[in-house]
């Protein structure tokens, strides 16, 4: 089996526009939904990736079907569907599969899904996801594999043991099914969560509060096709702000979703890393201070991430490459996984200056000069986040396991060199 490598030539200067991608957080939900109506519903602006290619199988599988009618529109339609079929393989490649639980539920009274993968990023806990489905009407058995029963969905008024985003978007999908009034207490708020309501909406849903932590949902309404435009990915935008930065180039990032994008903003001025608003497009400047803010009196400043709308989780491998390009020093707070920073050992290898305060924690000291290495791509933004590092280093890099990268980014290396970048696909 062939496994492909990026062979990047660093050090050149970018330059153009270049339109982020459909958001993949949100498209997979939104996928998922799709099988709460037997009417056909087409989705527009969806990443053509790897993850979200596994998600159709697996829609496939359950009886539905999932067409491509043009390079970034699929059409689904769930005639009838059912949910004892689907392969535990495919289910355990994709993280996303756990999202099935709720709309095979609604529609077949039960669900048999392998334990979800995805990310190596440390422990990702399911608890949110049984809790809200058992609240609403579920049974579980938990053994080599999970399945749900339900003898109908009722609507409950539920607070979440945590603001889980895929928790949130099972809960919603369940709410809008069952019968009765849900009110969501908790409920994670994210652009792609805020996508999926949108989309659920387009389809006859009732939900009220979408944007904020509380949501009401009057369930049992029918649910009808519809056609839904899948919104920017806010990570992919963070993925060019950083990358601009760290090449020194001018980059006008179109159609960018910029009322999503304040907590990304404010993140890199902190790093010194300035951003233009023109229209519905980000712009980031060539010429940037790249210079750490310290805290009042000189204290040293931290970046940390937390639940939307603050500065989010997927951003921080991004912005730890921005840091080792800045001057100054800065403390780097990931709260969310365990072991998200561990990538830093291969930037180090490649010349930055960062001590590894523990699984959570990262002190980033700059600007140093990164050389070209041969390194590995551990995670989606981590493997994104050493793409990046490989375009600012001096020298030829050679980035192995990329099929992280393209399970997350669509034809990246083609994007980025349309701008001027220097990415060879090799098998």
């Amino acid at each position: 089996m062939a496994h492909p490598q990026f062979i990047v030539e660093g050090g050149r200067r970018l330059a153009g526009t270049i339109r982020p991608a459909g958001n993949k957080n949100a498209a997979l939900p939104i996928l998922c939904a799709a099988l709460l109506t037997d009417q056909p519903v087409t989705l527009e602006n969806v990443p053509h990736i790897k993850d979200i290619l596994s998600l159709c199988e697996l829609i496939r599988q359950a009886g539905a079907t999932a067409e491509w009618t043009a390079p970034n529109t699929l059409v689904i339609t769930a005639t009838t569907v059912r949910g004892d079929t689907l392969d535990p393989a495919l289910c355990t490649r994709i993280r996303g599969s756990i999202l099935l639980a709720a709309p095979l539920l609604a529609r077949a009274g039960e669900v048999h899904l392998a334990p979800p993968g995805g990310d190596v990023i440390g422990r990702r806990r399911l608890d949110t996801h049984f809790l809200a489905l058992e609240a609403l009407g579920a049974e579980h058995e938990f053994a080599e594999r999970i399945v749900f029963r339900t003898r109908g969905l009722r609507g409950v008024d539920l607070f979440l043991d945590e603001p889980s985003v895929t928790g949130t978007e099972n809960a919603v999908m369940a709410a809008v099914a069952a019968q009765g009034t849900t009110i969501l207490h908790n409920a994670a708020s994210e652009p792609h969560v805020q996508d999926l309501c949108r989309m659920l909406v387009a389809m006859g849903a009732r939900i009220d509060g979408i944007g904020s932590n509380l949501l009401t949902i009057e369930g049992g309404r029918p649910l009808h096709g519809c056609t839904h435009r899948i919104g920017p990915d806010h990570i992919e935008v963070g993925s060019f702000i950083g990358l601009a930065a760290v090449t020194r180039s001018a980059l006008r990032i179109a159609d960018a979703g910029v009322e999503h994008l304040r907590s990304v903003r404010l993140g890199f001025e902190r790093l010194g890393v300035e951003t233009q608003v023109d229209g519905a497009d980000l712009v980031v400047p060539e010429k940037q201070a790249l210079r750490i803010r310290s805290d009042l009196g000189g204290a040293v400043p931290k970046l940390e991430d937390q639940p939307w709308p603050a500065f989010p989780a997927d951003v921080m491998s991004i912005a730890i490459v921005t840091a080792t390009q800045c001057e100054g020093i800065i403390l780097m707070h990931e709260k969310m996984f365990e072991s998200r920073m561990f990538f830093v050992d291969k930037l180090i290898g490649m010349g930055a200056r960062i001590v590894l305060c523990d699984p959570h924690r990262a002190l980033v000291s700059g600007p140093t000069e990164l050389r070209g290495a041969t390194v590995e791509s551990p995670d989606i933004r981590a493997g994104m986040a050493m793409l990046i590092a490989a375009l600012c280093a001096k020298g030829t890099s050679t980035i192995n396991n990329i099929g992280q990268i393209e399970r997350g980014y669509e034809r990246i290396h083609e994007r980025l060199n349309a701008l001027g970048a220097s990415i060879q696909r090799v098998e």
